[in-house]
């Protein structure tokens, strides 16, 4: 069976007009020219009268029961613990985030540097160059093999830093370093765990899964914080022990429902629907969630974090309850026959078939287009920009050249390393998110220099509350497409100007309240690129090899830990010798006042205006696709409907 997509008529004459159609068994699409008796409004067959609805007989309890369509609502349930299970995981995984709570005591213990230190840290960062190690694993080794691999690999390299910093055993640097290497390494497969997880079970609502699980990792260290505070709030230790304790007991929780995990099967219109409205349901609560952490904050009463936890645990745990939802609202249309529906709720999304479908008509109608721009190049099975035929000077020329024809199409590792967008796309990544990642690792030294040493875990919670906003709001544009179209590349430019402003206001002031406003702004900003990064690498480059290739995007992560905390730790470690007027600095010294990170601020804002300047240009250059994308998904919707 074909239904109509998409007619294209151009100028040609009205003898020559073609009708593309997609094969529903293949999904193929396919041109077909129509002749002029088929043009003739007499050839349009005369409709059919609609045949008379017979009312359904009565639902008795045991024809509910073996209904298919409550059957396959258990297999729906079943997606939606999956999602509550992944939640968990990126809540609980994100121990990168509150290095800062125990690096103090960690360069302490090991009596090194503030640039050793940084190395630790680096270390932390490094583990994600190996992250293509995780997809290696998952094609030998069921999923919930990979996801307890990443739980001992974090068990055994947080376990023995504890162990270190407790001083029950004593560990030369090096191995120290391979520690957080370790460790570093498990959160990358952990993340791993639940990209795959996202996309297996959400196909249709692929972006607002991964934005929404992905936001939950930007609270951990809020949550750690809770979970310290309820044990023995003047212990930074604990951190460590928590690093290594906690994951591991999440993956033996979230163990059942990986290991139920529904049939694939293909979700009518009204699931879709269904799906979404669920998760605006779930963003609503995630919100809650995250204001929640952030009112509560850090407390140095046990008791009281005790009670507090129990909520943020609530919260977390809640989620489950929409299993039974979509039970109750499947027997209710069945036994009742409501005719209540949510009308005009659907987020559009670049769907896989959109995408598949999107490729085709640009191939076909490139000759056709009449905004002056040339036909499709291609090189290496890669379809370059459509160049406009006139180039005014040297900035048109950049954002016209070589620019993407069309979203999704799949780009294997050697063409992506040759895309001019790509490397505007990493550059903003690693001048943007990352240095936003390194100012996190740097919190404790920072809030020490500026004598905030006593709000130190408040300041880091607030950068990780921050954070996770910013990770939700990057499924904002799934949620207002309809009402307002802006390309993804946009809204990455858009998350980038905070950061300069943050850097800038840390240079000029070093108020307590500068302090708390720029690491609000910082983790906002870097919050909404790390979310946004996986469906703009699928958009850019292709759904099917964004493992790949969001992997190799993340290696400017380590590279951005080592070059930005290097550049960091010289400044302190310069600054800390001019104050003492020495020449050596050891391990007991710190540097105080706003000298010790005034340069560093000033270079990492003038940094982060490159990474604003480098996303610009990628959204100049990228807009035209987005617009085709959505001027064909546009046509092919009100065809659907037909309209």
């Amino acid at each position: 069976m074909v239904r109509p997509i998409f007619t294209a008529k151009g100028k040609l004459p009205r003898d020559h007009i073609y009708i593309y159609v997609r094969d529903q068994a293949t999904r193929r699409v396919h041109r077909r020219r129509l002749t002029n008796t088929e043009l003739s409004p007499a050839a349009a067959p005369p409709r059919r009268p609609r045949p008379p609805e017979t009312p359904p007989p009565p639902c008795s309890e045991a024809v509910l029961r073996s209904s298919p369509v409550v059957s396959a609502m258990a297999g729906q349930s079943r997606k939606w613990m999956i999602l509550v299970a992944t939640i968990w995981i990126q809540a609980f995984t994100g121990t990168n985030f509150d290095f800062s709570a125990y690096s103090s005591s960690l360069k302490s213990v090991l009596g090194v540097s503030q640039v050793q230190l940084n190395y630790l840290a680096v270390a932390s960062d490094l583990g994600k160059v190996f992250g293509w190690s995780s997809g290696l694993a998952l094609m030998y080794m069921p999923l919930w093999v990979v996801l307890f691999m990443s739980a001992f690999m974090g068990f055994i390299g947080y376990g023995l830093q504890w162990l270190v910093i407790r001083e029950i055993i004593t560990l030369p640097y090096i191995l120290v370093f391979l520690l957080c290497l370790l460790a570093g390494c498990s959160i990358c497969w952990f993340n791993t765990v639940c990209f795959v997880l996202c996309i297996r079970n959400f196909p249709a609502n692929r972006a607002l899964a991964l934005s929404l699980t992905i936001s939950f990792n930007g609270v951990s260290a809020a949550l750690y914080t809770l979970i310290a505070d309820a044990i023995n709030p003047s212990s930074s230790a604990l951190y460590l022990l928590l690093n290594a304790v906690v994951p591991l007991i999440t993956s033996f929780m979230s163990l059942v429902p990986i290991l139920r995990q529904p049939s694939l099967d293909p979700l009518p219109p009204d699931a879709v629907g269904r799906d979404s409205l669920i998760f605006l349901i779930l963003n609503i609560l995630a919100v809650i969630t995250g204001v929640y952490l952030l009112i509560v904050g850090s407390t140095s009463d046990t008791a009281s974090a005790l009670l507090l936890l129990g909520g943020a645990l609530f919260l977390l745990f809640f989620p489950l309850c929409l299993p039974g939802i979509v039970y109750a609202r499947a027997w209710f249309r069945q036994a009742i026959h409501s005719s209540f529906q949510v009308e005009g709720l659907s987020f559009v999304l670049v769907h896989d078939d959109d995408l598949e479908l999107h490729k085709e008509l640009i191939t076909r109608e490139a000759s056709i287009h009449e905004n002056g721009l040339t036909h499709l190049i291609r090189d290496n099975g890669s379809s370059y920009g459509l160049t406009r035929q006139k180039a005014g000077g040297c900035c048109e020329s950049i954002v016209g050249r070589h620019q993407l024809a069309m979203l999704g199409e799949e780009h294997p590792a050697k063409l992506l390393v040759r895309r001019l967008d790509f490397w505007l796309y990493y550059i903003a990544y690693f001048c943007g998110g990352t240095i936003g990642l390194v100012y996190s690792n740097n919190l404790g030294q920072i809030a020490e220099s500026l004598g905030q040493s006593s709000n130190t875990t408040t300041i880091v919670t607030l950068y990780s509350s921050f954070s996770f906003f910013g990770r939700l709001f990057s499924a904002a544009p799934d949620y207002i497409r309809t009402k307002f179209y802006f390309a993804r590349t946009g809204w990455l430019t858009v998350a980038l100007l905070p950061t300069p402003v943050a850097f800038f206001l840390l240079a000029m002031s070093s108020s307590s309240a500068a302090l708390h406003v720029s690491t609000a702004l910082i983790g906002l900003s870097s919050g909404f690129i790390f979310a946004a990064a996986v469906a703009i690498t699928s958009e850019l480059f292709g759904p099917n090899s964004v493992g790949v290739n969001h992997n190799i995007l993340i290696t400017n992560i380590p590279i951005g830990s080592l070059f930005y905390g290097l550049l960091a730790a010289i400044v302190y470690d310069a600054n800390t010798r001019s104050s003492y007027g020495i020449s050596m600095v050891t391990d007991s010294m710190v540097c105080m006042g706003k000298d010790c990170y005034f340069q560093t601020f000033v270079w990492w804002g003038c940094i982060s205006v490159v990474g604003l300047a480098s996303s610009l240009l990628l959204f100049l250059r990228t807009r035209p696709a987005y617009d085709r994308f959505e001027h064909n998904r546009i046509i092919s919707s009100r065809l659907d409907l037909g309209q």
